[in-house]
C-alpha cells in the first residue's frame, strides 16, 4: 500500500507550522482561531490530558454542535495519542450516556445545551467533564485536576517561558496504518448505534483521496462546514482534509436553513461544497420549480436555440448563489431526487454525487462532475474496490461489497456484528443494494433491508417509487411500505403551500391520490401503489435525515 509512510499526524503538525499566521477555524459571523491559536489550545490540553492521566488509546468523547473548539478537542485527542469519541449532539441522553459507557470514554467534552439533559452519575467511568465552549470545568474526580485548569496558563507559561513557536509544535505520537484512530458511533436507520473502529490508514487514504482530487485547495482556501462534524461525511470533507491542507473551515453553529447557508456561500465564497441531498432539494423545490413550471418557461425551454441560453442563465444564478468560486458540488449521504438529478444535469451545473458510509471513513466510489454519469454515483474511489453479489452485475441488483484501504477494523465491543458484516473472503458488506455497469459506475438500487419481494418474486425498491412521489405537487416526503402484500405510500404533505395555492387541508387528500395515480402510470404492475396514508407530521429521522424505516414497517 502506498500509504505506509504516510502519517496523519505528520501532515498535522506541518500545517501547522506552514500556515501559523493564517486563519484555520471560525465560527461564523463570530471567533476565528489562526493555526497558531488552535495549536495552542491542543498543547492547553494535552496538559489536562496528561493531568487526567490520560493513555494513549484511551477514549475521549465529544458531543457539542458544530463549532471551532469542536476541531480543536479532536485535533488535541488525535495528536495526544488518544481516541476521539464523536457523538451527534442530537442524540437523546440515554444513547449519549450508553455511547461515553460502551466506548469506555474516560473525558467527556460538552455544549452547554446538551449538558442540561445528561447526569455524571450515569457516566461513572469519567474522570472529566469538560464544556466546549470555554473549556471549564463541569465536573473532575479529582483536585489535582481542579487545580490544573485553574492554573493551565501558568503552567503553559512555564513550560514554554520564550514563547510558543512552530517549531514546538511536535507531536511524539508515532501510529501505524492499522491502529484505532477514532470511533464514530452510526445514526443508524435501524435503531442500535455501533462504534465503528476508523483506522489510520482509513483516515489518510480519505485525505490522500480529497488532495489527488482537489489540489487547488491548500492554504487559504475555504470551506463551509455545515454537516455535522460528528458525522464521518462532514468530518471528512468540511473539516480534517482543510486543515492537513491548510485552508479555512467556517461553521455554522445553528442548524443551517437553506436561507442561512445561500447567505454564508455569498459572504464567504468557499472553494469546495459538501452538501446532503436535502439542501440542494430545497433550494430546487423552493427556488427553481416555481420559475420551470411557468408556462412562459415551459414554452421557451421547448425551443432548441432558446433553451440552451435560459439554461446557461440558469446555471450561471446558481453558480453564483452558490459562491461563485467552488469547484464542484459533492452531494452525498442518501439518495438524490431523480427530477432534480436530471434537472442539474441538464444544465451542466458542476454537481457530482459520491456514495460512502461510516465503516468507510466515509468515501466507496465517486466521480468528478466532468465525468459523472445521470443517477450513478460514480466509480470506486482510488484503494478501494467494488463488486456486486449478483449472477450478473450489470442487470441484476445485488449486495454492493468492498474492500480496500478505507474500510473500517470492526465494531467495537461488538465481535458478532463485525462478523456478520464481512464475508469469508473478506469484503465489507454495505447492506446497499446496486449494479455496476461496464464502465465501472456504481448505480444503488436502494437498501438490502428496505428491498420489498413483489408477488411473483420481483425485487421493488421502495427508495425508487419514492423519489417520483416526492417529485409530485404538495409532497414533502414520503415512505413506500409493504402491507399485507399491497404496496402504501404513507406521504406527508406540505399544507402550507396547498393552502397558498388556494387548496383546502380536505382538498389534499384527494391531491395526493391523484398524485399516486399519476405515479402508478409510470410503475409496472407489481410495484403499483394499492393506497396512501396521510401523515399529521414529518418523519421521524436520524441526524443524518434519512428516515427511520423501521419505525413504519409495521
Amino acid at each position: 500500500m502506498e500509504m505506509e509512510n504516510i502519517s496523519l499526524i505528520k501532515m498535522l503538525e506541518e500545517s501547522f507550522r506552514k500556515n501559523w499566521n493564517i486563519p484555520a477555524l471560525s465560527n461564523y459571523k463570530d471567533i476565528t482561531l489562526h493555526y497558531r491559536d488552535v495549536a495552542r489550545r491542543i498543547e492547553k490540553l494535552h496538559i489536562i490530558f496528561g493531568i487526567c492521566g490520560l493513555h494513549k488509546g484511551e477514549k475521549v468523547a465529544i458531543c457539542s454542535r458544530n463549532q471551532a473548539n469542536w476541531g480543536v478537542v479532536f485535533l488535541a485527542s488525535l495528536t495526544y495519542g488518544a481516541v476521539p469519541v464523536p457523538i451527534l449532539h442530537e442524540f437523546k441522553s440515554g444513547n449519549v450516556h450508553h455511547i461515553v459507557n460502551h466506548s469506555e470514554s474516560r473525558i467527556l467534552f460538552v455544549g452547554d445545551m446538551i449538558w442540561e439533559d445528561l447526569s455524571k452519575d450515569e457516566m461513572p467511568g469519567l474522570e472529566a467533564i469538560i464544556q466546549i465552549t470555554d473549556f471549564s470545568l463541569i465536573y473532575a474526580n479529582r483536585e489535582k485536576i481542579v487545580e490544573t485548569r485553574e492554573h493551565l496558563n501558568e503552567m503553559f507559561g512555564k513550560k514554554y517561558p520564550k514563547s510558543f513557536l512552530p517549531e514546538n509544535v511536535s507531536y511524539c505520537r508515532e501510529e501505524s496504518c492499522d491502529d484505532v484512530a477514532m470511533i464514530n458511533y452510526t445514526s443508524g436507520t435501524s435503531g442500535f448505534s455501533k462504534g465503528v473502529m476508523i483506522p489510520f490508514r482509513a483516515l489518510i487514504s480519505n485525505v490522500l483521496f480529497a488532495q489527488e482530487k482537489y489540489p487547488h485547495i491548500g492554504s487559504g482556501s475555504n470551506s463551509v462546514s455545515m454537516l455535522p462534524t460528528a458525522h464521518m461525511y462532514g468530518l471528512m470533507f468540511e473539516f480534517l482534509f482543510e486543515i492537513c491542507v491548510g485552508a479555512h473551515v467556517h461553521f455554522l453553529t445553528r442548524v443551517p436553513s437553506p436561507k442561512i447557508i445561500m447567505e454564508a456561500f455569498a459572504n464567504i465564497k468557499p472553494d469546495i461544497i459538501i452538501s446532503v441531498p436535502l439542501i440542494i432539494e430545497k433550494i430546487y423545490k423552493n427556488k427553481l420549480q416555481p420559475i420551470l413550471n411557468k408556462t412562459s418557461m415551459k414554452v421557451l425551454l421547448k425551443l432548441p436555440v432558446i433553451d440552451k441560453k435560459v439554461e446557461e442563465k440558469i446555471r450561471g444564478e446558481l453558480v453564483k448563489a452558490f459562491g461563485g468560486k467552488f469547484f464542484e458540488v459533492i452531494i452525498g449521504g442518501a439518495a438524490f431526487n431523480r427530477e432534480a438529478d436530471e434537472f442539474f444535469h441538464k444544465i451542466g451545473f458542476p454537481y457530482t454525487i459520491g456514495y460512502g458510509m461510516t465503516e468507510c471513513a466515509p468515501i466507496i466510489s465517486y466521480a468528478p462532475y466532468n465525468e459523472y454519469k445521470l443517477f450513478s454515483c460514480g466509480k470506486a474511489a482510488p484503494r478501494m474496490e467494488i463488486r456486486i453479489d449478483s449472477p450478473d452485475p450489470e442487470r441484476v441488483a445485488g449486495e454492493i461489497q468492498v474492500r480496500g484501504a478505507n474500510v473500517m477494523l470492526g465494531y467495537f465491543h461488538n465481535p458478532e456484528a463485525t462478523a456478520a458484516s464481512f464475508t469469508e473472503d473478506g469484503w465489507m458488506k454495505t447492506g446497499d443494494m446496486g449494479i455496476l455497469d461496464s464502465d465501472g459506475f456504481l448505480f444503488i438500487k436502494g437498501r438490502c433491508k428496505s428491498m420489498i419481494l413483489g408477488p411473483s418474486g420481483q425485487n421493488i425498491y421502495p427508495e425508487e417509487i419514492e423519489s417520483m412521489i416526492n417529485n409530485m405537487p404538495y409532497v414533502v416526503e414520503s415512505l413506500v411500505i409493504e402491507d399485507n402484500g399491497k404496496l402504501v405510500a404513507l406521504i406527508y404533505p406540505d399544507i402550507d403551500a396547498a393552502m397558498a395555492d388556494g387548496i383546502g387541508s380536505n382538498e389534499v387528500d384527494r391531491k395526493m391520490e391523484e398524485n399516486i395515480e399519476l405515479v402508478n402510470k409510470d410503475l409496472p404492475n407489481y410495484a403499483k401503489i394499492s393506497s396512501v396514508k396521510i401523515m399529521p407530521e414529518e418523519f421521524e429521522k436520524t441526524p443524518k435525515r434519512s428516515i427511520k424505516r423501521y419505525m413504519y414497517n409495521s
